[in-house]
């Protein structure tokens, strides 16, 4: 930016600061009113950062900024507000601008104000400035916590941030070219840092108790202080070589030597000892031109070496996502005297800082004190210094801190964290990389201080490593990064250095683990098994079709000999559904569920019809498919070795080894070796040398074959000799061998390849079309492809001559062009297709309520007429949401009014309450039945009235299970009483007593948690006997894993709670306990009897009324006689009924007052004879006379 561009009142303000005079700068009196008018300038600055850049290029920072503060330190206000100033001025660009700019203009201007820092970092290095800064640090920190005032603090932190600033501007490539062993303008200023002594302050600050608020800022100055720098280089810093290095540096300037040599000798065999001026022209013999004759090749034959068709073509230029990714890592020797000052360092740091700061940043970063990304300083900390000191003399009570289980765990953590950032934050992918590469460089260095430890002398070292690595082999997490970091590996976004490292941290882990197991007869570790849900609580499903999903399920698994699975589904089914005995009870036997899943595998059960496998393989490509829900559960196993690196053999593995070791001659000996190692124990431990049957491979073992230099990899070149040699020997054997380098193979493929193709599938035959079903397909497709069908292949299948599965419908139509891809003839599953609610449909909804909320049948209408077709479940679940009703019930479709003088007898709910059936099972029945309004009213109310007359005969059992019921339950209650546990069976008495009086009062049912709130009921809940007394009474057991406490089911009524209650009674004399429950047990059995007696009459008289108004019509009807004939016996019947009663009303009320058994066996005597009245009236009322026998038996 020129200078004259300058804003003017922003240029008068900087010629108000002051002049320097030579080497003496004289302030103005405004001096410091301007320094404090360019900071808020600053403040209001645009987003092209104008006021910083004309700040830049009037080069105030270097001519008035610096000479103020070390010429004028005394000045306290002008120091502080100059240092203020500075710290805005030099943050970094990536600050200022939040990232780097795509936009050029902008990039332009990012580029500026990096031109600029590096401008102030060149002043900043001068003894001077650093001089004044440590003196005023040192001052600061001379006073004591309690008299600094905020000001002192605010002016450490500020200065700490200017160095901090100055360090982190990064280097000019175009400016400094020095070479190594050179001093660049970092290594200035850390001279210039070291000579001044805040060196020293920094090593204060990071171990001085009273500064412990520092730690992140101290941290972030050193790892800046050592940014191109490496341990290795540091630790040989000013020392003699050891006769080892030497020899190591001759091997490997005689290996270049050699390599050269060996290049110029294939450059000369090239090359005739006579040269041509003409270049000749050749005929390759084997390679085609454009049309059928050879290739003529016009160079000399030295260069056909490099002969390809591309010869002369433009370069076809890489899409920027798909680039490889560049590596950043930029290291440089620097100066003598700086390298040794940084050892330095690094050996009193680690002797009095290391675990001290160490400690108190880990703290920080666990409990978010810190900023974010500041973890990248940590895991820096942990790579260079625990290198540092394995190097320079090992000592593990130096870096203890971060010799730990958290430490791994706390790295795992982070990778795993950066690894999702880098999928989901495409945009940053580069820098989420970088991190990554940097935890895994901390983990890496974890794992060689750990292995440096167990080669120690000293046996509490051996220990205590021996410990870390049980801890680390035994947790899967552990065990398995490396495996997931192979597998994801992605090129376009991790650089080459990444995976270098990658590879060589996994072959250290097994060679760890490998030398682990070998010391030990066996080995316990953690695994993990996956077991399926039955029961999904975010699905659109309603939960009894998930019911009969996880049924389904289960019979499938069963049929596919699957039984631990099957088992352990309908375990987690009856965990999910405990109500009810569909999945069996909670206390149930193993030959109890034994013969459950036969009963489930002999079950008819609806089954949808599944997209075969090898279709959605096709559509995998271009559809996401929808993940199993699946919980975890965690066991521990031993190990094995082998069938640990058999999770090694898999393309995704293979494949970044390969990328790898194309770049073999630029690789180190070690990256080779690792590369090397791992292929040899896939291909010869494991004896899978098939997977490396791929042409890529070969081409690559070509190339080293054939390098000049070949004598260099030995290692490489035996092993390639040996999977070529193993190749050629199966290539005799298998005639498809060569057609097999064009694939990537699994174990699969490896084994089919070895044994043999489709031993499994033999046997299965393709099916064929003929001409005539192929267009008799194409016939039915172009007639009903725009006919709206929902489904066109469930249309076709039944009109096709021959019938075929829809897997070979919808290949061919594919194969036949019909249609592009097999996702346009997917099924379209139920349910998926609507699934919001928008304002207008809720809106419908609602009218359409209001409308038919007095009819017989709300919802039935409802579903006619509503535009958006739902489920039934779907718009009841909507309108319960909606708040149009309180409960489900008031949807029910309500029956026909009762005939006058009919009675009522029991309701529909008293019904279901009394059966245990769910009331809820009656929409499913309503959904298949059709309006079935052609039939007369009389022939509706003749329909009702077998319906419930055959539910009669169920009354007698209901009632009898009932007592029975009562009677354990009684019983029950007797055995915890004697037990002590009175109170808790109180409590639960007054808990039901409670629920029922609430769901009466909100006429809302919603499970209750009994939440024990003393000890003796917490105790009770332990208790086996009072669980017993708990599930008998219908009080569902806590979800595994989701719930704490025991819930009063939703399904028990207001009268079953009441009820249940009412039989907790507890007997206060023992005497007296079978008297009062004889009597309580008569009394019930009178009054049901009442009931039934009442509902009995009440039969008969509709079946006379029914008789009278079909005595007329029935004589057309054929083949059956007269319904009157009938109504002899039933006027008979009816009057012994009624007399039945009354002697069973008197027989009653005598037996609440005699107690003599010769009494009750008198009454009992009269009792008898009632059943068979009662059963006799039961099938007259409802029973067609088409046989005159049938009468002949009720006359005698």
């Amino acid at each position: 930016m020129d200078l004259f561009m300058m804003n003017c009142e922003l240029l008068a303000t900087c010629s108000a600061l002051g002049y320097l005079e030579g080497d003496i700068y004289h302030k103005e009196p405004d001096c410091l009113e301007s320094v404090k008018d360019l900071i808020r300038y600053l403040r209001h600055e645009d987003d092209t950062r104008d006021i910083r850049q004309q700040l830049g290029a009037g080069q105030i920072l270097q001519n008035d900024l610096l000479p103020i503060i070390t010429q004028h330190t005394q000045d306290k206000p002008l120091f502080d507000a100059c240092i203020r100033l500075m710290v805005n001025l030099t943050q970094p660009a990536l600050l200022c601008f939040g990232k780097v700019p795509d936009d050029p203009a902008f990039r332009h201007h990012f580029l500026q104000v990096t031109s600029y820092l590096q401008a102030y970092k060149e002043a900043f290095a001068d003894e001077k400035i650093f001089t004044v800064l440590s003196e005023t640090l040192y001052n600061l920190l001379q006073l004591d916590w309690e008299q600094r005032a905020e000001e002192d603090n605010l002016l450490i932190e500020r200065i700490l941030l200017l160095v901090r600033n100055v360090l982190h501007v990064p280097a000019d490539p175009y400016e400094e070219k020095n070479v190594d062993d050179d001093a660049s303008i970092h290594d200035k200023l850390l001279w210039a840092i070291h000579m001044s002594g805040l060196d020293d302050l920094l090593k204060f600050l990071a171990c001085a108790q009273s500064e412990q608020q520092w730690s992140f800022h101290i941290l972030e100055i050193i790892s800046l202080m050592f940014r191109d720098q490496t341990s290795e280089l540091l630790v040989n810093a000013g020392q003699m070589r050891s006769a080892q290095e030497k020899q190591k540096d001759m091997q490997e300037l005689e290996l270049l030597r050699q390599k050269e040599l060996a290049e110029k000798r294939s450059r000369t065999l090239l090359r005739g000892a006579r040269h041509s001026r003409f270049r000749g022209s050749y005929v390759i013999q084997g390679l085609k031109a454009i049309g059928e004759k050879d290739v003529i090749f016009h160079q000399g034959l030295h260069n056909f070496k490099n002969y390809s068709h591309d010869v002369g073509k433009p370069t076809r230029r890489v899409p920027k996502r798909k680039q490889m990714a560049q590596d950043s890592e930029n290291q440089r020797r620097s100066a003598l005297n700086v390298r040794l000052f940084l050892r330095e360092f690094c050996i009193d740091f680690l002797e009095n800082c290391y675990n001290r700061l160490m400690y108190l940043v880990k703290e920080g970063l666990i409990r978010e004190r810190a900023q974010q990304h500041d973890e990248t300083y940590y895991l820096w900390a942990i790579t260079f210094f625990m290198a540092f000191n394995r190097h320079q003399n090992f000592r593990p009570d130096v870096v203890s801190e971060t010799i730990s289980n958290r430490t791994f765990h706390f790295i795992e953590k982070n990778i795993t964290n950066y690894y999702e950032m880098m999928l989901t934050d495409r945009k940053d992918a580069t820098s989420w990389s970088r991190r990554m590469h940097l935890a895994l460089k901390a983990y890496q260095e974890l794992l060689l201080t750990v292995n440096e430890m167990d080669r120690s002398k000293d046996v509490n070292i051996q220990h205590s490593s021996n410990v870390i690595k049980s801890n680390i082999f035994y947790l899967m997490e552990f065990r398995e990064i490396f495996l997931t970091l192979l597998r994801k590996y992605d090129e376009r976004m991790q650089p080459r250095s990444f995976l270098r490292d990658l590879v060589e941290s996994t072959h250290l882990f097994l060679k760890m683990l490998e030398r682990f197991c070998k010391g030990r007869n066996s080995l316990v570790v953690q695994c993990t098994h996956t077991s399926a849900v039955p029961f999904d609580a975010t699905s659109e499903t309603p939960v009894d079709e998930q019911r009969t999903e996880a049924l389904g399920r289960i019979q499938d698994c069963i049929m596919s000999c699957a039984g631990p699975e099957a088992l352990s589904l309908l375990r987690a089914a009856r965990a999910v559904w405990p109500e009810g005995d569909t999945f069996g009870s909670v206390e149930v036997e193993p030959e109890e569920e034994l013969e459950l899943l036969k009963q489930i595998l002999f079950t008819k059960l609806p089954k949808s019809v599944p997209l075969d496998s090898a279709l959605e393989e096709e559509d995998g490509l271009e559809l996401e498919e929808e993940e199993e829900l699946e919980s975890v559960a965690v066991s521990e196993t031993e190990f094995n070795f082998l069938d640990f690196i058999k999770r090694f053999a898999n393309p995704s593995v293979v494949r970044p080894y390969i990328i790898l070791l194309r770049s073999y001659s630029q690789n180190s000996v070690h990256t080779n070796h690792c590369i090397t190692r791992m292929l040899h124990r896939l291909a010869v431990d494991l004896k899978m040398e098939a997977l490396l049957y791929q042409l890529s491979i070969f081409s690559m073992f070509n190339k080293i074959l054939e390098d000049p230099a070949v004598a260099v990899y030995q290692e490489l070149v035996t092993f390639a000799k040996y999977v070529l040699n193993r190749f050629f020997v199966f290539a005799t054997k298998n005639n498809k061998a060569f057609v097999e380098l064009l694939f990537w193979k699994n174990v699969g493929a490896v084994r089919e390849m070895t044994e043999g193709y489709n031993k499994d599938g033999e046997g299965k035959k393709k099916c064929k079309w003929t001409p005539e079903e192929e267009e008799q397909l194409q016939r039915l497709y172009e007639e009903y492809k725009d006919s709206g069908v929902p489904d066109i292949v469930e249309t076709i299948l039944p009109l096709l001559s021959i019938s075929h599965t829809r897997r070979e419908v919808v290949s061919h139509m594919v194969s036949m062009g019909l249609v592009d891809s097999v996702k346009d003839l997917k099924k379209e599953r139920k349910g998926t297709r609507i699934v919001l609610w928008t304002e207008e449909q809720e809106d419908e909804l609602q009218v359409l309520f209001e409308e038919f909320r007095d009819s017989d049948d709300v919802l039935g209408n409802i579903l006619k007429r509503i535009t958006a077709k739902r489920s039934r479940a779907r718009i009841v679940d909507k309108i319960l949401s909606m708040g149009l009703v309180s409960d489900r019930r008031d949807l029910y479709k309500k029956r026909k009014p009762s005939a006058p003088g009919r009675s009522s007898g029991m309701t529909e709910e008293e019904f279901f309450d009394l059966t245990g059936e769910p009331r809820e099972k009656e929409l499913e029945i309503e959904e298949e039945e059709e309006d079935k309004s052609d039939q007369d009213e009389d022939e509706q109310d003749y329909e009702e009235l077998v319906d419930n007359s055959a539910k009669e005969g169920q009354k007698s059992m209901s009632r009898d299970n009932s007592l029975k019921k009562i009677h354990s339950l009684r019983n029950m209650v007797q055995t915890l009483q004697q037990q002590g546990l009175s109170g808790p069976v109180l409590w639960l008495q007054n808990s039901l007593n409670r629920t029922a009086d609430d769901r009466e009062e909100d006429g809302v049912s919603h499970p209750v948690a009994l939440v024990p709130l003393t000890e003796e009921n917490e105790d009770a809940m332990e208790n086996k006997a009072f669980q017993k007394l708990l599930r008998a009474v219908g009080i569902r057991a806590p979800t595994d894993g989701q719930e704490s406490f025991w819930r009063i089911s939703s399904s028990l009524s207001v009268h079953q709670l009441r009820s249940v209650a009412a039989s907790l009674d507890m007997v206060e004399e023992t005497a007296a306990e079978g008297d009062s429950e004889g009597n309580q047990e008569n009394s019930l059995t009178v009054e049901m009897e009442d009931n039934d007696n009442q509902e009995m009459r009440a039969q008969a008289l509709r079946a006379l009324l029914l008789s009278r108004q079909r005595k007329c019509a029935s004589s057309k009807s054929k083949g059956k006689y007269p319904t009157y004939l009938v109504m002899p016996m039933l006027i008979i019947l009816l009057e012994a009924k009624h007399w039945s009663d009354r002697i069973e009303e008197k027989i009653s009320k005598k037996r609440r007052r005699v107690l003599d058994d010769d009494d009750d066996d008198d009454q009992r005597e009269l009792l008898l004879p009632l059943p068979s009245i009662d059963n006799t009236l039961c099938t007259l009322s409802f029973m067609e006379l088409k046989d005159v026998s049938s009468l002949e038996g009720w006359r005698s």
